[in-house]
């Protein structure tokens, strides 16, 4: 009996993942397809290499011999176009490679929306292994790089600025937003980051759009322009980080039905037989409670791997995610999210905010008026542990309870100080205010 072959084309965590179960529950040939790196490597940690912290070894999660150990074919291509037809690959080589089940685990790739000058010498994202590289040549040090410009409010453009800090290379920020990432986080959340961005010397600009990158005769990165004003802020680099699209213009000839991503179904199907998608290049037809319909998230494309190798073991299941939780770092403050807190509280619903007195570390709380049910929790400067909150969410904990016990959640008592008294005390005095 002929060997069933699956080929995923891309060897981030969604691909590995699921390469790695399905291995677990089977004999199948496996084969990765990636142009970026040879081997997998941990994506969140590409910022600690140009830091200092890291070497490049030090993100391969796995030895370089454990892929033939373990019968996972690894081919370094680029796929430009798929046949669902023939079930076969095209390969930039112009080799064609055949596969029984496809599947697409493709990423990311930076958004761009036109800007003159946005192709230039000195225009970079953060997402690849090869932006790195690209960023160590164009910003070895604050001699050849005096001075750089991010565009875009999210949590890569801040990943680079401090990055960039790191070496002493001056940053511009533009945002467009009034305050930084107040799409997603609450007016209190986005301005204490705000003023944290300023604290380590970012030169943080709000309601601030790029109107275009200038050039030299080179054709290099000389300055932009900024559309409100027509300021010229002259740079030697420019980092582009308004967000990520699923990389997937190669599938547009193809019969696989896109929209912004590939579509897929609850089982991770694409319209085509034997053909799925995972990880950031997918989008679900039927967006699962109130999570987006991308998620370009380390731990959803793990479990969406996990997820798929059961299916292609013969065991279907559909991919439940479960309670929405995030994680990231903003300079020396580190953020959490579990549930939903949205920039405005939805219908129906109130918050609680309370802030420490140093300004660098906070709590959000949305919640239910009538019910009192708690949804949802942003937390800066304080870990909590995730387990706990999963319980609550799962429960349909009482905003009380959650106070009461918000001790429970601390995320190592021994180690970290504790805010939770004077927590409690600032909701009670909003309860009462309430009240009254």
């Amino acid at each position: 009996m002929k060997q069933e072959h699956i080929v995923i084309i891309g060897n981030g965590i969604a691909g590995v993942t699921l390469a790695r179960h399905v291995r677990k529950l089977s004999d199948k040939r496996i084969t990765l397809i990636s142009s970026e790196s040879e081997h997998f490597f941990s994506r969140t940690a590409l910022m600690y290499v140009y830091m200092g912290h890291m070497k490049w070894n030090h993100l391969k999660p796995y030895e370089d011999k454990f892929w033939k150990k373990n019968r996972l074919e690894l081919k370094q291509a680029h796929v430009i176009e798929v046949d669902t037809d023939q079930k076969q690959l095209k390969l930039a080589s112009g080799e064609l490679f055949a596969y029984d089940k496809l599947v697409m685990a493709c990423g990311s790739k930076s958004n761009k929306f036109g800007w003159p000058g946005q192709e230039a010498k000195g225009v970079i994202g953060l997402v690849s292994k090869q932006d790195l590289e690209e960023l160590e040549e164009l910003a070895p040090n604050n001699q050849v790089c005096q001075r750089a410009v991010i565009v875009g409010g999210g949590l890569i453009g801040v990943e680079l600025a401090e990055m960039l800090a790191t070496r002493n290379i001056p940053v511009t920020f533009l945002v467009r937003e009034s305050h930084f990432w107040n799409n997603v986080l609450p007016d209190e959340e986005a301005q204490l980051i705000d003023r944290h961005i300023r604290e380590h010397h970012i030169d943080l600009r709000l309601s601030t759009n790029l109107e275009e990158i200038l050039t030299d005769e080179q054709g290099k990165v000389k300055a932009v322009k900024i559309k409100e004003t027509g300021e010229v802020v002259d740079c030697d680099l420019v980092g582009l980080t308004p967000g990520v699209s699923p990389n997937v213009e190669f599938l547009n000839n193809s019969s696989i039905e896109l929209n912004r991503g590939v579509l897929v179904n609850r089982h991770l199907e694409t319209n085509e037989p034997d053909v799925y998608a995972i990880g950031d290049c997918a989008e679900q037809r039927e967006p699962i409670g109130n999570r987006p319909a991308i998620e370009a998230v380390w731990y959803t494309g793990r479990m969406m791997g996990e997820t798929l190798a059961q299916t292609l073991c013969g065991n279907p299941m559909e991919y439940k995610p479960g309670h929405w939780f995030n994680s990231a770092k903003f300079f020396d403050i580190e953020y959490q999210t579990y549930g939903w807190v949205f920039p405005e509280p939805p219908e129906g619903h109130t918050d609680f905010y309370w802030e420490h007195e140093d300004g660098k570390k906070c709590i959000h709380i949305q919640y239910e008026k009538e019910s009192r049910q708690f949804k949802g929790i942003n937390t800066f400067g304080i870990r909590l542990r995730h387990d706990v909150f999963d319980h609550w969410l799962t429960q349909k904990a009482t905003v009380d309870e959650v106070i009461e016990k918000l001790a429970v959640a601390n995320f190592d008592p021994e180690f970290y100080k504790h805010y939770e008294s004077e927590i409690a005390n600032a909701f009670r005095r909003q309860e009462a205010k309430v009240r009254n």
